[in-house]
Parts: C-alpha cells; sequence; structure tokens
C-alpha cells in the first residue's frame, strides 16, 4: 500500500515539472546534446581540424592513386620548355604529365556526381569527361591549328570505339572464359544511331568539298557545318532528355547472372562506396586540376610541330593516336575494371557514350567555339578521316548488335585499332597548308 502511494507521489512529481507539455529530465538532455553537437561542430571547423581535412584531401587527391607517380612529368615538361628548346621532350613530358591529371579529373567528378544524383551526375560526366580534349582542341585552335583540332577529336573517337571497348571486351571474356558477357541491347543500338547522325555530319561537308558541288567555294561548306553543329548540339540535348529524365528505365543495366536473389542485394550494397572527399572538396579539385590541364596543354599544342620533325613522326599520327590515348586514360582504367567486374552496361556507357559525346557535343561545340573566334573550324574531316569514322561506326555497330561480347570481339576490335594505328602512321594530309 505504501509503495503504490509512493509511486503515485512520484508520478504526480514528475508530472508537476513539465514546461510547454515536456519533462524537465528530456529538455535537459535535449540541451546537451544540442551543446554536444555545437561543439562537435566548432571542434570539425577548428584550424587543427580544416589543416588535417586538407591534408587529407591531398593525399587522397595527389598521392593515393599509383597513377600520380607521373604528376613531376606535368613541371619537368614546363621547365624544359624554358631551359632547353627541345620540342620533343618537351611534348613527350607534357603528354605523360597530362595522363594522371585526365584521370583525377575525372575521379573528381565521380566524386562530385555522389552528392549531386544521377541526372546533373550524367551532365557532369558529360562535360568533364572530355574535358582534356575540349582544352587541348580551344589551345589549338587558338593557335590556328584546325587539322590537330579534327585529328585529335576523331582520334578520341576511334580510340574510344576500338581500344578501349576492345581491351574491355578482351580483359572481360578472359575473366570470365566460359560464357559471353551480357549487356543492353537496346541503349547500344540508340547510342549507334547518334554516332551515324555524326559520321552524316561529317560526310556531308566533306563531299560537297571534294565533287566542288558548293554554291560558293570554300564558304558553303563552313556554313554547312555550323548549321549541321547546332542541330547536333540540338540532337545530343535531346539526347540527354532521353537518358536521364523521359525514358530512363531503357538504361538499366541487364542482370548477367541468373539466380543472384538476396547475395546480389547485398553485394549491390557493399559496393555502393561512400565519396571520399567532400562536395566542396570535388568542386575545388575540378577548378585546380582543369586549370593545370589548361597550362599543360597550352605547352604541348605549342610542341607538336617540333616534336614531329625531331622524331620524324607524321602530325596526323600524333594528332589521332597518341593525344586521344592521354585524354582517354581515365576510361580506358575504368571500362577495363568494370568489363572484369561483369558490369558491361557501365562499360559501353563509358567507351560508347563518350565517343557519343564527343561526336554529337565536343565537335560540333569546336565548331561553334572556332565561329565565335573567327576560325574556319568546319566538318570538313577529309576523306580519310571520314572514311575511317564511317567504317569504325559499322564495325563496332555489328559487334553490338548480338548485345553479347567475348574475348574474340575485344581481339578483333583492338587488331582493327592497330590497322588504323599504322593507316595514320603513313597518312600524310595534303591539305594541310590550306587550312
Amino acid at each position: 500500500m505504501m509503495a503504490s502511494t509512493e509511486e503515485e507521489k512520484t508520478g504526480l512529481q514528475e508530472e508537476a515539472i513539465t514546461i510547454n507539455g515536456s519533462p524537465l529530465a528530456v529538455r535537459k538532455m535535449q540541451t546537451f546534446e544540442h551543446i554536444g553537437s555545437l561543439a562537435a561542430v566548432a571542434q570539425s571547423y577548428g584550424p587543427r581540424s580544416v589543416k588535417s581535412r586538407i591534408l587529407k584531401s591531398i593525399y587522397i587527391v595527389l598521392i593515393k592513386a599509383k597513377i600520380n607517380v607521373l604528376l613531376p612529368f606535368g613541371p619537368l615538361a614546363v621547365i624544359l620548355h624554358y631551359l632547353t628548346g627541345k620540342h620533343g621532350w618537351v611534348f613527350f613530358f607534357s603528354l605523360i604529365g597530362i595522363t594522371p591529371m585526365a584521370e583525377r579529373l575525372g575521379y573528381a567528378t565521380e566524386q562530385l556526381a555522389c552528392y549531386t544524383g544521377p541526372t546533373v551526375g550524367g551532365l557532369l560526366n558529360a562535360t568533364f569527361g572530355n574535358a582534356t580534349e575540349m582544352i587541348i582542341s580551344i589551345y589549338a585552335l587558338k593557335n590556328g591549328m584546325i587539322r590537330v583540332v579534327q585529328q585529335s577529336l576523331l582520334g578520341s573517337i576511334l580510340s574510344n570505339m576500338l581500344l578501349v571497348l576492345g581491351c574491355a571486351f578482351f580483359a572481360g571474356g578472359l575473366t570470365h572464359p566460359h560464357k559471353d558477357q551480357v549487356f543492353n541491347k537496346a541503349s547500344a543500338v540508340v547510342n549507334s544511331g547518334l554516332l551515324l547522325m555524326a559520321v552524316m555530319g561529317l560526310l556531308f561537308p566533306a563531299v560537297l568539298h571534294f565533287t566542288h558541288s558548293e554554291v560558293q567555294y570554300g564558304k558553303s561548306e563552313v556554313t554547312l557545318s555550323r548549321f549541321s553543329s547546332c542541330i547536333m548540339l540540338l540532337a545530343y540535348a535531346s539526347y540527354l532528355f532521353f537518358q536521364l529524365k523521359s525514358h530512363r528505365s531503357l538504361y538499366n543495366p541487364i542482370d548477367s547472372e541468373v539466380d543472384e536473389g538476396q547475395d546480389a542485394k547485398e553485394e549491390d550494397n557493399e559496393e555502393e562506396e561512400e565519396p571520399e572527399i567532400t562536395q566542396w572538396e570535388a568542386i575545388i579539385w575540378l577548378a585546380v586540376l582543369t586549370i593545370w590541364i589548361s597550362i599543360l596543354s597550352g605547352y604541348l599544342v605549342d610542341a607538336i610541330q617540333g616534336a614531329s620533325e625531331s622524331v620524324n613522326m607524321p602530325i596526323a599520327f600524333i594528332s589521332v593516336i597518341l593525344l586521344p590515348i592521354v585524354g582517354n586514360a581515365a576510361e580506358h582504367a575504368s571500362a577495363i575494371m568494370f568489363a572484369m567486374k561483369d558490369k558491361l552496361d557501365i562499360t559501353l556507357g563509358v567507351a560508347i557514350g563518350s565517343s557519343t559525346q564527343i561526336s554529337m557535343f565536343v565537335i560540333p561545340f569546336c565548331v561553334v567555339i572556332g565561329w565565335m573566334m573567327g576560325k574556319q573550324m568546319d566538318l570538313n574531316f577529309q576523306l580519310f578521316e571520314t572514311a575511317t569514322l564511317f567504317i569504325t561506326v559499322l564495325v563496332v555497330a555489328f559487334m553490338l548488335q548480338e548485345g553479347t561480347a567475348n574475348y574474340f570481339k575485344g581481339l578483333m576490335l583492338i587488331l582493327c585499332y592497330l590497322i588504323v594505328a599504322a593507316s595514320f602512321f603513313v597518312h600524310v594530309d595534303p591539305t594541310a597548308d590550306d587550312n
């Protein structure tokens, strides 16, 4: 009886000390938690914490990755430019120095995409995925090297479609030798259609020029190129809306394993990686890396002519084969890695998606930028280059039509790239002086 009365008194006391409907004990707990959280925030923004965060970010971006051992070649190229007149060394050191920068630029873009969501992330990848090629092209345009711009962008498409995709198929096929890897055929067909549209945009100015059927010789092809470039940019914008908004389900990856069940869900949860750097750190690194690539690109473009003469190598080979390999370093590594993990849809998004971006966005964008600069940049890539692109698109489209991949398809694509590389090694541009 006494125990029950004591409990009632205690209950009455707890009800009595109530402020705005919440017990005083709870309010005290909330106050302590709030003070603790404020202290944690203050501590996180303290000078020691900021310094450690900066050092950690520098370590993650500039030291952690193995490819960063090539970073010193960039400053060495700048030093060689001012101390010696050897353009060959400046060119190759700049080429090696840009390679890790291109890979780190791709890494920073992926980190930022973790915070922005799939739609903005897709646009970021479209913009920064080929930033190296765009920066080199704008510097070359500024110097009036229109053929270098055309050939380096063409080389990026050929490299992605033949070398990157071929190596990915080959590595994936060797990793999974007892089966054909499967990917989403519908999205591959859409990208193949866009690449054929790009070929059409490049083909007509070249045919118009070489058949001498222009209304105004030398001017009509430029006018047609500028009009076609605006149409291609519109088509690419429509493609982004189609891919990221209206038909997003079309780009869902195909599960290559039949009996995935709960194990697959657990694997997916394990593979969802947390971002290693914060959103603002990713933005700052994007700016820093873009500026450094811009600086190195200036020295690279200035040394192309001298490097060609010093090593007895055609400018066409340097532009079509060597420059794109540097720009595609990040795509090359990630495409092979995803293929070995049996994620061919991501591999195709990297390799074929990057080719689509260059052909439908970067090339028309360079034409528009050249128009604004007063340069005669057009879509007339000459017959040899246009024919090479046309055959390449057809070969890759045939490889993708079944929706399966194996090591033999990859080997064929790599061998096709070797033939293309050999062709440009013996190719001399007869109209280089006219442009």
